[in-house]
């Protein structure tokens, strides 16, 4: 089993020195960073498996950070789960259209972090192999883990990745968002049902060349559904 490297970014000495600490005695690599400008030098440089990053730092924010590694095709697919010591729903779900994978509000125990990690990366280390599935123009390849529009390369988080690959071997029919959870998180119990939503809104903008984000389509009361067949109702 290659073991996985995580980066920690926090403004704050003992922060990065209890997470470090966790992750080592989980049998994680490590590395540090105090601010968002070294923590992107690192990322860049090491390529880490999955970025532990504060919401609040000094100068450049763990949002802001978070942002600009989604934007960047070299850095996108890089899970992220963010800290915040803000607990209202409506932050956490700001750090999500970030591009947050997961977030958890401090204090937290090291334990819950850990254990939150594992399932963001069960989630990214899943990938399926196969033949490339084609609707309308629009290609997710299994084994290059590449989605295309038109042979037009398209960026999205692993999460969308995973999302989509379901809605597309699953056509057709609607999912609950407790079932999405279920398929596509692993019944990870730390996700709330809201998830669902953030994710489908970033699923759908990643779609929207040629207007294929109308694919994913809202059934009102009931879930989510796929189908090129029906013009989708906004959300």
């Amino acid at each position: 089993m290659v073991t996985k490297t995580i980066l920690i970014v926090d403004d704050e000495a003992p922060i990065r020195d209890m997470l470090r600490v966790a992750l080592e005695m989980a049998e994680y690599n490590c590395l540090e960073a105090e601010d968002a400008q070294n923590a992107h030098a690192i990322i860049i440089d090491q390529k880490p498996d999955l970025i532990i990053l504060d919401w609040m730092m000094p100068g450049t924010s763990g949002m802001e950070l978070a942002r600009r590694l989604k934007r960047d095709q070299l850095t996108s697919e890089i899970p992220i789960i963010m800290l915040t010591a803000k607990g209202e729903e409506d932050n956490k779900i700001q750090g999500l259209e970030a591009g947050a994978d997961d977030y958890i509000t401090k204090p937290f125990s090291p334990r819950e972090l850990v254990a939150r990690l594992k399932a963001v990366l069960r989630r990214t280390d899943t990938l399926s192999t196969g033949d490339p599935i084609i609707v309308d123009g629009l290609c997710l390849d299994p084994s290059s883990h590449r989605v295309t529009i038109s042979q037009e390369p398209i960026q999205m988080g692993p999460t969308e990745y995973r999302l989509l690959e379901f809605f597309l071997t699953h056509q057709e029919r609607v999912y609950t968002r407790n079932q999405l959870l279920d398929h596509v998180w692993g019944g990870n119990v730390y996700v709330e049902e809201r998830t669902v939503d953030v994710h489908i809104r970033r699923l759908r903008k990643a779609l929207t060349l040629e207007g294929h984000d109308r694919f994913i389509q809202t059934v009102r009361g009931a879930g989510y559904r796929f189908s090129p067949k029906v013009t989708a109702q906004a959300e």
